[in-house]
């Protein structure tokens, strides 16, 4: 199984512009997709962004359109989600996941059910 550890986050201010990275070992990621959620307090774990690890094709959540960047470095074996304009609304635990195949719809790429491997999260507070 893929194993998967996050990196980047921190104390950032509003406006802010911090890349988290989600950094991929132990097999083939080939056939991959691998995205971003958040969970903030309170609240339920929701998806962000998802990336093909085979073609770079993505695809965003309406809250982040516009404002984040999910991208992969196939060398590395890493994902990164570059992150502007942050709103202290921003302020979550980020973890990156792993599923394996392919989806026919965004249904498929949203539903957190269809990931098998996560990260252990890494902390993004954004303040006011």
């Amino acid at each position: 199984q893929v194993q998967l550890v996050e990196s980047g986050g921190g104390l950032v201010q509003a406006g802010g512009s911090p890349r988290l990275s989600c950094a991929a070992s132990g097999r083939t990621f080939r056939s991959y997709n691998v995205g971003w959620f958040r969970q903030a307090p309170g609240k339920e774990r929701e998806f962000v962004a998802v990336i093909s690890w085979s073609d770079g094709s993505t695809y965003y959540a309406d809250s982040v359109q516009g404002r984040f960047t999910i991208s992969r470095d196939n060398t590395k074996n890493t994902v990164y989600l570059q992150m502007n304009s942050l709103k202290p609304e921003d302020t979550a635990v980020y973890h990156c996941a792993a599923r394996q195949g392919y989806c026919s719809g965004y249904g498929c790429y949203r539903a957190l059910q269809e990931y098998d491997a996560w990260g252990q999260g890494t902390q993004v507070t954004v303040s006011s």
